[in-house]
């Protein structure tokens, strides 16, 4: 995300997971030679030397290995290189961030394939799950979506094969590829007490970070741009999408993050930078040594004065929640929809020498008035929750909710509005302790 021009990311970045979902790296599992081994130990001992550890601390690591070149059965049948990934892969994992990483060369050459755009596959996010994998994201125009397949599915089977107690690079295998042929997926679904079959056709996608569309509500004109990542030409399209749709009389914007993991910390910059003036701070990045820290600053022209409200849920992540911390921050938005994932890390990709890459966290990025985020999100001025019936019938309850937003952005102001929406959490508040019900927005930090 951060510090170079060409592959630096924020987060996970959702893009991989719903382009080819990134593997699991492999448990330490197998062994190597003694003349390899120790030139690896050596290496390791002059790294935690430098860093003020103690060369004993290897000692078990000695010890492992000797356990398993003296006892392991099929000590000369493993590969060497499958031993140093898997010392690599639990140094990572040891750290206990869930955002650092390390890929072997086969899910480098994916991640790679990931960022391009272009893959074959149904076009859903996936996750792990206890009984398959859990669909976290489904991209717009996929496979996946017209097929009727929903977020928070579990897919328990993919043509046939369970995917219980699979990893999830082994589960993923099943699902996609390639284009053209068909898969049906087991589905369960919270609310349906019987599981149910989708029958998908996997087809090449290619991921537009940027999308555009006229919406009218009672005769505002209103454009209606979604961001799904942000990629190194995201900025351009951005712009370039918002200026047609300016030209065809949108009196306003709505600006829809949902479902956006991230990508590069500069297009978040970018495209701040059309909404917020010239030279004001629009995102701190804060690592290890102090001395690195960096503000990123607006260079302007922060010329779009229309009203702005801008569209997040729980998978909105990274970049997009400093897209929209900031505008949060200067008042040049209402946030519409339930709290962000809370990506609050920058990761940096580290090229090893066969090929392979760790991705990093280096640092913590915060809002321009210091707000960090981790595990708690941007909050929106109204929180709009999906309900059961507008999965089944296919209603957009939050984006109806930011077109009326809008509307009384335009008539009163956004101080007018967040009042205004303000009252109306408390009057749901004193209904819902009174025993009543509700199913309107409610105005966040309504205490």
């Amino acid at each position: 995300m951060h510090f170079s021009k060409s592959k630096r990311l924020i987060s996970s970045l959702a893009v991989i997971a719903y382009c080819v979902g990134v593997l699991s790296a492999p448990y330490v599992k197998t062994a190597f030679d003694r003349y390899v081994f120790d030139h690896n130990v050596s290496e390791i001992q002059k790294k935690i030397v430098e860093s003020g550890g103690s060369v004993r601390d290897l000692g078990r690591l000695n010890e492992a290995f000797a356990i398993l070149r003296d006892n392991y059965y099929g000590f000369n049948t493993v590969s060497n290189n499958d031993l140093v990934s898997g010392m690599i892969s639990g140094m990572v994992e040891a750290l206990g961030d869930r955002h650092s990483e390390y890929f072997d060369l086969d899910e480098t050459k994916k991640f790679n394939e990931a960022i391009s755009g272009d893959f074959e596959g149904i076009g859903a996010v996936v996750d792990e799950s206890e009984f398959g994998v859990v669909v976290k994201q489904i991209l717009a125009g996929s496979p996946a979506k017209e097929a009727g397949v929903l977020s928070w599915d579990i897919i328990a089977k993919a043509g046939g094969h369970k995917l219980e107690w699979l990893s999830l690079g082994d589960a993923i295998e099943h699902i996609r590829w390639p284009a053209g042929t068909v898969v049906e997926l087991e589905i369960f679904r919270t609310w349906e007490s019987a599981p149910i079959l989708k029958e998908v056709t996997r087809r090449k996608i290619t991921v537009p970070s940027v999308q555009g569309e006229m919406v009218e509500s009672d005769g505002v004109k209103i454009a209606h741009v979604t961001l799904s990542m942000y990629g190194e030409k995201t900025a351009m399209e951005f712009l370039k999408i918002y200026a047609e749709l300016r030209s065809q009389g949108a009196e306003a914007l709505i600006l829809d993050l949902r479902d956006n993991g991230g990508g590069l910390l500069e297009t978040a910059v970018n495209v701040l930078s059309n909404f917020i003036e010239r030279d004001k701070v629009l995102v701190t990045t804060k690592e290890r040594n102090p001395f690195l820290n960096r503000s990123y600053f607006s260079y302007g022209p922060g010329d779009i004065s229309v009203p702005v409200v801008v569209l997040v849920n729980e998978n909105t992540a990274s970049a997009s929640e400093i897209t929209a911390g900031a505008l949060k921050d200067y008042g040049k938005a209402v946030i519409v929809g339930v709290n962000t994932y809370g990506k609050w890390s920058v990761q940096q990709p580290f090229p090893l020498s066969d090929g392979s890459e760790m991705k990093i966290t280096v640092a913590k990025w915060y809002t321009p008035f210091d707000h960090g985020i981790d595990k708690v999100g941007i909050s929106p001025d109204v929180v709009v929750e999906f309900q059961k019936q507008d999965f089944e019938n296919r209603y957009d309850r939050q984006l109806e909710e930011a077109k009326t937003v809008v509307k009384k952005l335009l008539k009163s102001g956004r101080d007018q509005v967040l009042s205004e929406y303000f009252q109306r959490a408390q009057t749901e508040k004193q209904e819902r302790k009174n025993g009543g019900s509700s199913s309107g927005s409610l105005l966040q930090n309504e205490k």
